[in-house]
Formats: structure tokens, C-alpha cells, sequence
């Protein structure tokens, strides 16, 4: 399976969501998030639990705790592109 390119959502003032989330989580945090972004860019839609799971309605969630705190960032494919929407803690 090819390599999935990623895409991140701004909204219409040019601002990103997940980036202002993403900035503001601890390093280690950040670190881990940051794994699991390449190992979904590696595998695309062949990412599966644990590291990933389908919600509903096409919207999937990359997973990753740290010290019993789960974090999730939302995402969704058009065509080979994982895009990201918003994100859950």
C-alpha cells in the first residue's frame, strides 16, 4: 500500500486546530502523537488497533495515551490523503 499523504484542516482564517492543540501537549506527549502520524503516513488505511481505530461515518482516530491520559486525533481519507479534522483528549 502506498504511503498516505497527509493534509491538515484551517479553517477559513487560515488557523489549524490541530496544530494549536498539538503545540500546547507535553513533549513526551507530542513525541508519541507524532509516531503514531508516521506510522498512519507508512500504513494508510491498513492502521488498525491500537494505534488506530473507525469511529463511524468514515472518521477514524489515531490513539495514544500517556500516564492513563488518552489523547485521539480525528481524521478522515479523500482518495490516498489522511486528513485531519479535529481532536479529542
Amino acid at each position: 500500500m502506498p504511503k498516505a499523504r497527509v493534509v491538515l484542516y484551517r479553517d477559513a482564517d487560515g488557523s489549524c486546530p490541530f496544530l494549536a492543540w498539538f503545540n500546547e501537549l507535553p513533549a513526551k506527549v507530542q513525541d508519541k502523537c507524532y509516531l503514531r502520524l508516521e506510522r498512519l503516513r507508512e500504513m494508510g488505511h491498513e492502521l488498525r488497533r491500537p494505534e488506530a481505530d473507525f469511529l463511524r461515518d468514515g472518521i477514524y482516530e489515531l490513539r495514544t495515551s500517556l500516564r492513563g491520559v488518552h489523547y485521539r486525533i480525528l481524521y478522515f481519507f479523500h482518495a490516498s490523503a489522511a486528513v485531519w479534522s479535529r481532536t479529542a483528549l
